[in-house]
């Protein structure tokens, strides 16, 4: 970029607040001076917030070399607000941005939105695509949430193109004689996010009709590979669930109804699109629940909000996506008067017991229900309440129910219901009572997601073909992991060859791994390698499909979506038992039995009033098909023959990067020994006292990691007397838990495995204080570490040495209260786990027979 020619006043004013962002800056400053305007147009302002690291220096060397074009303006630590506001204030330019000093701008930049408010005198703002900087790859991914609105340049009047908005003041361009002439500043009381769609939405109210230059010039936002930005630690910051709530999204609507009369319908999406990061998913993934005590204060002040959202808004809503439950939640569930939904929808069948799925919604206290087949009344082959939970609180019920596949009506409060095969407005054909007779899912076309390649079309004529249509008649495939077995399925498959011959068993694994070769040693081509095409083959034409995990790289692989939706009924044994709240999770994936191991756990799954959406129908407690052989291992090990002090620390989401594509395999992070999970794991594998404790006891200590850290932990150099195992590797890792003297773990389920052969457990949560909810994977469950755990519960390294002392010296059993828990926590502890299975799976092809409810019962 050449130097300045200090002549007009700038065209743009880039406004920067900065605080200990040294080692982010050289890319910033350097994407700055690479754009290809005029610098004459440009003035830098760069404010430096208090910074405590090389911040300021970085940035005064840079106005050394930019004079004219950069200045720096230092104040004590006040927050990015403020820093904003103190650079807002000495702008110069015709247009002010906003971008964050560890971003990256395109080239182009500059020169794009200047040919933009010179070609458009009358917008009112210039809108940048927002683009994905991973700092870990350094690559560049068109991932953000509001990318269709970029998909092509264009001018946008909000008050006629509603379902645009824009609120990142870091990528757009907004009239600074605006600004002050409304008196806008940045509200440092919202944080840690909305801080700039407060400030953009205010300045887009300030216009009856904004108009809004949306470019395709890319803006580079980065996610630090550390995860110490603001916005990648806001979903734990309890000021998200109050003070972003009531002085950003209430904050606006109620300015806007001041200043406008009403809430116009752009800035309804606008905080839509804001509060699906809060409702959206329900309570389902980690970190999304507020702290304890501002749950009230953020349902308060939804309850506000809601009331401000017109209806027609709430179900239109199309910018990211948004259940049917969650706009019902939204629009019904914060109001006072109750609510029942005024029609049904058939949501699923299943053929092989002659049943079709039903469901409603309500608020409030539950409607009176009658399922009637002519005259007479029908009791539910099925039946369960599910709550919805937000935050916590269970907003919206919904009433799921299976019945006979037959020409039946349903009357709540003593009106009929309309049938519906889906929710509106995404299903608009009715489906009419007497439909019920037939397929209710008819109307749904199991269409491909686009014509198939020459390839699949062999594959698929084949798969059509008698011979293999007569191979793999009724076939039930049988798959743990992609890349390896050694769990429920596998040990299923093993009892089906020995046990039940008849039955066209199958097992899948990833061809050249030691799983592979070990069985297809023993079985032969029964053994098919993923994704090959005899895989291909094999999955169309099955009619179960059985596996211990449930990821979408088993429930439904990439290189079968083109064929459209899966024949086989989906059998999900499960890899451990429940203890935490997956359904957020699993709600997701089409399971058709569910295999439980606890009464606990069944409870927790199929009772009213949980979040699970399954019922009775579809779960079944039997235990676990790889408790057959732990339960074997478990004998042969007596007391004096325990000798592992064991270490089993589970994952955590933040530290693994996602499944890679296609697979189940995860890497880490560079930077997870930095971590309190690195110092805290490590301080305790490497205790001189557990190596003291071991020569004492004649014990060595053992780690095995649950499979995605591996990847992690190997980085971890261990001494001779640590002995380092993996659930992925050629290993009997039933064998291992059966020499434990101790298992050691944090929240992982292989604590009901040692509980299940009376092992004793020390739980090591150093993450979690006393008083707060235990939090992992999932959400907090029925499970409670300290009420229902098989051992002590401790938090500190020299607690956790402590207790596994206590422990081993104790004579390598379970102590009271924790080995009356065991025994009340299990109905089955033997090795008959794959045949109750196995009965139960066959029970999935027997129609079941209509019940009608007593004379004197209804």
């Amino acid at each position: 970029m050449p130097s300045a020619s200090p002549a007009r006043p700038p065209l743009f004013t880039v406004v920067s607040a900065c605080y200990n962002v040294a080692r982010y800056l050289p890319a910033f400053i350097a994407s700055i001076d690479a754009q290809d305007v005029d610098p004459a147009l440009l003035e830098v302002i760069m404010v430096d917030d208090g910074s405590s690291d090389d911040t300021l220096q970085v940035l005064n060397a840079w106005a050394e070399r930019r004079p004219g074009v950069v200045r720096v303006i230092t104040q004590e630590n006040a927050g990015q607000g403020a820093a904003r506001n103190t650079g807002m204030a000495q702008a110069t330019g015709e247009w002010i941005t906003f971008p964050d000093p560890d971003d990256v701008l395109d080239p182009d930049y500059f020169s794009r939105a200047a040919a933009a408010v010179r070609r458009h005198p009358k917008i009112h703002m210039v809108a940048t695509s927002r683009w994905l900087l991973n700092d870990h790859t350094g690559g560049l991914s068109d991932v953000h949430p509001l990318r269709a609105q970029f998909r092509s340049e264009g001018v946008y009047n909000l008050a006629v193109n509603h379902t645009f908005f824009h609120g990142g003041a870091v990528a757009s361009f907004m009239r600074t004689d605006r600004i002050r002439t409304e008196g806008l500043t940045f509200d440092g009381r919202i944080r840690p996010n909305f801080e700039d769609g407060h400030f953009s939405a205010r300045y887009l109210l300030s216009v009856a009709e904004p108009k809004v230059a949306f470019l395709t010039t890319r803006y580079h936002y980065r996610k630090r590979a550390d995860g110490s930005s603001t916005l990648q630690n806001a979903l734990g910051d309890r000021r998200r669930y109050s003070d972003v709530l009531r002085h950003g999204y209430l904050s606006v609507l109620t300015e806007a109804v001041r200043v406008r009369g009403h809430v116009p319908l752009w800035l309804q999406n606008f905080v839509l699109y804001e509060l699906s990061y809060y409702v959206g998913r329900e309570d389902a993934a980690v970190g999304t629940l507020a702290p304890l005590d501002v749950r009230e204060e953020f349902h308060a002040l939804l309850a506000e909000i809601t009331a401000l959202l017109d209806p027609v808004a709430i179900r239109s809503y199309r910018r990211t996506s948004m259940s049917t439950t969650t706009r019902v939640a939204l629009e019904h569930g914060w109001r006072s008067e109750p609510w029942v939904q005024p029609y049904v929808v058939a949501s699923d069948h299943d053929t092989g017991r002659d049943l079709v799925r039903i469901s409603y919604r309500y608020t409030g206290a539950a409607p009176q229900e009658r399922i009637m087949l002519g005259e007479r009344q029908v009791e539910p082959t099925a039946a369960k309440v599910r709550d919805v939970m937000i935050q916590g609180r269970a907003v919206v019920h919904e009433r799921i129910i299976w019945i006979p596949l037959k020409r039946v009506r349903v009357e709540l409060d003593g009106r009929p219901a309309q049938f519906l095969p889906a929710d509106p407005p995404l299903a608009h054909p009715v489906l009419r009572p007497q439909d019920l007779g037939k397929d209710p899912l008819a109307h749904r076309s199991r269409a491909r997601t686009g014509p198939l390649g020459v390839r699949d079309r062999i594959t698929l004529t084949l798969a059509h073909s008698k011979p293999v249509r007569d191979k793999y008649r009724d076939a039930w495939v049988l798959i743990d992991r992609v890349h390896n077995s050694d769990d429920s399925a596998e040990h299923l498959f093993k009892h089906l060859r020995a046990e039940e011959p008849d039955i066209n068993a199958w097992f899948v694994v990833e061809e050249d791994t030691p799983c592979w070769h070990r069985l297809r040693a023993e079985y032969g081509n029964r053994i098919v390698a993923h994704g090959s095409d005899t895989w291909k083959l094999l999955m169309l034409n099955a009619t179960r499909l059985i596996s211990s995990h449930a990821d979408q790289a088993i429930v439904r692989p990439p290189a079968l979506r083109a064929f459209g939706s899966p024949k086989a009924k989906f059998v999900f044994l499960q890899h451990g038992v429940i203890k935490d709240d997956l359904s957020g999770w699993l709600n997701g994936r089409p399971i058709d039995l569910f295999v439980t191991s606890t009464h606990g756990e069944y409870n927790s799954v199929v009772d009213d009033h949980t979040a699970y959406r399954f019922t009775s129908r579809e779960t079944v407690l039997t235990g676990l098909p790889r408790f057959d052989m732990l339960h074997r291992a478990g004998a042969a090990f007596p007391p004096e023959k325990r000798d592992l002090i064991l270490i089993s620390p589970t994952w955590r989401d933040n530290l693994v990067a996602p499944l890679r594509p296609g697979s189940q395999r995860r890497s880490a992070y560079d930077w997870i020994t930095e971590t309190p999970y690195w110092q805290n794991w490590s301080g305790l594998i490497l205790s001189e006292d557990l190596e003291r404790l071991g020569r004492e006891q004649g014990l060595s200590v053992a780690l095995l990691p649950h499979p995605n850290m591996d990847e992690a932990l190997e980085a971890m150099e261990l001494p001779d007397h640590v002995k380092r195992f993996s659930f992925n590797s050629d290993v009997d890792v039933r064998e291992i838990f059966a020499r434990a003297a101790v298992l050691v773990t944090d929240y992982s389920s292989t604590a009901f495995n040692s509980a299940y052969i009376g092992r004793p457990v020390v739980y090591f949560q150093f993450d979690q204080k006393p008083g707060q909810e235990s939090r992992h994977v999932g959400l907090p469950g029925y499970f409670d570490y300290a009420r229902d755990g098989f051992g002590p519960v401790v938090h500190e390294i020299a607690e956790a040495e402590a207790e596994i002392r206590a422990t081993v010296e104790h004579g390598r059993e379970s102590r009271e209260p924790w080995r009356a828990r065991i025994e009340e926590t299990f109905p089955m502890r033997d090795d008959n786990n794959s045949r109750r299975v196995t009965r139960e799976i066959k029970k999935m092809a027997r129609p079941t027979k209509v019940r009608f409810v007593r004379t004197d019962e209804a």
